[in-house]
């Protein structure tokens, strides 16, 4: 699964990736995103893509509440298209999670000790995602939510935890936001390759959510 991860980059930079049409938002380097927090989230419009902050935990257009969103916060690959809570968000709104590492952590000697794993440059990527809008708060606010897919892990996730985050390609973004029709977004949903990303053991500042600060994504001896 994928419970916390990070994203430090300038909003610069994720133009540049991302290609958005909207005005470059104020954001703050965050070093441990928890679930139920706003995340930037790239989607498509019908006039160009556009960068937005959504809460990280699905809810579907159907729930009574918001609650359900912190048991949602990842979505299987394998059976996202079936799932009632995620089908509808498969078909119609995917987008894609901004991020420059993930955390995950490994069960020894009774301890958890947290791993960080990002790209080899330590630049940014995406998560697949997909993302719903619940429009029964009693203000009559819609808030929009997010969920990120998880696959099988690849050689290097899987020394710790047999699932990692669906990682997206660059070359991949348009074809699972809905820009490409000639690929199938169920052909996106696979293991990001090993080769091309590293892992780090950090410090345990990272495992009180309430920790978000730079010291989070700092190495420390394995």
């Amino acid at each position: 699964m994928c419970g916390r991860y990070s994203i430090t980059s300038a909003p610069e930079a994720m133009r540049r990736l991302f290609k958005f049409s909207n005005a470059l938002p104020n954001l703050r380097p965050r070093y441990n995103v928890a679930p139920t927090q706003d995340v930037p989230v790239v989607r498509a419009t019908e006039v160009g893509r556009e960068l937005v902050a959504l809460r990280w935990g699905l809810v579907p257009h159907w729930s009574p509440d918001l609650s359900i969103g912190a048991k949602l916060i990842n979505a299987r690959s394998e059976t996202v298209a079936e799932k009632p809570s995620f089908r509808d968000s498969f078909r119609k709104r995917r987008c894609l999670v901004v991020a420059d590492g993930y955390y995950e952590w490994q069960k020894a000697e009774g301890k958890k000790l947290p791993w960080r794993y990002t790209l080899n440059d330590g630049g940014l990527f995406a998560f697949a995602g997909l993302w719903a809008r619940w429009d029964k708060a009693r203000d009559k606010v819609p808030v929009e939510t997010c969920a990120i897919l998880t696959t099988e892990a690849n050689q290097l996730a899987r020394k710790i935890h047999d699932r990692m985050p669906v990682i997206l390609a660059p070359d991949d973004y348009a074809a699972w936001l809905g820009e490409d029709a000639q690929r199938e977004p169920t052909d996106l949903l696979r293991p990001y390759p090993s080769e091309a990303m590293r892992a780090y053991r950090v410090g345990a500042v990272v495992s009180n959510s309430r920790n978000d600060v730079p010291e989070c994504i700092e190495p420390i001896a394995a």
